[in-house]
């Protein structure tokens, strides 16, 4: 009788960071920029899920993280779609302020950022929603995101009855489903290194205006 292996004792696994240091000199002026170098080399890499982010709200009391999938960035923001009636998005409408983090390990790189969420125009979510295959559109109407259910089969049903609703015809955008836009405050860059040295530059405003430049920090690791 073989007997069962040893329980993995988490304190046990390390690795040393060794692929890459991050200098002042090695950052764009702009944090959307330098996202948008790494962004590139994270899905050059062939990373799995490059533009997988976890997602931070809270209540006013909890928080709550889940993974959620980045669909669109440019200097306005962050944008991912999700059901208006979920739990992320109702925690969203009370408590607006949330994080993002971009954990690309295969690059012993992360990027933290915190911004304020906000619905983008039912035009936006439109022209994205009817980019989707099908069945991620049919999906869309299936789900009541967050909601309790009794079972599988449920869905199961619920799939069958909305194939047949729209059967042969455009599937519509659903009036609780679009996107929303993480317009950001703070970013962090963060690179591993040897020995837990840690490379971490942080970008801040460095003043009140819209146009005015960022401002880069160092920080401790």
């Amino acid at each position: 009788m073989s007997e069962s292996p040893a329980p993995t004792d988490p304190a046990q696994l390390r690795r040393d960071y060794r692929r890459a240091a991050l200098r002042r000199a090695d950052l764009a002026a702009d944090p959307v920029a330098q996202f948008r170098r790494w962004f590139d080399q994270a899905v050059a890499a062939e990373l799995s899920e490059p533009n997988a982010m976890v997602l931070g709200t809270s209540d006013g009391t909890r928080p709550s993280a889940r993974t959620v999938l980045l669909k669109a960035f440019d200097a306005r923001g962050f944008v991912f779609f999700t059901h208006y009636e979920s739990r992320k998005a109702s925690e969203i409408a009370a408590h607006p302020q949330v994080s993002l983090l971009f954990p690309w390990y295969g690059l012993e790189r992360q990027v933290a950022i915190l911004g304020r969420a906000e619905r983008i125009s039912a035009a936006e979510s439109l022209a994205y929603f009817l980019s989707r295959p099908i069945g991620s559109r049919l999906g869309a109407w299936v789900s009541q995101q967050s909601a309790v259910i009794g079972s599988r089969a449920i869905l199961e049903a619920q799939w069958q009855a909305m194939q047949r609703r729209f059967a042969g015809g455009e599937v519509p955008l659903p009036p609780a489903w679009g996107g929303l836009r993480v317009v950001p405050f703070e970013f962090e860059f963060w690179q591993g290194r040897e020995n837990r040295l840690h490379d971490r530059f942080r970008y801040r405003p460095s003043g009140d205006g819209a146009a005015d430049p960022w401002s880069i920090e160092r920080l401790a690791p």
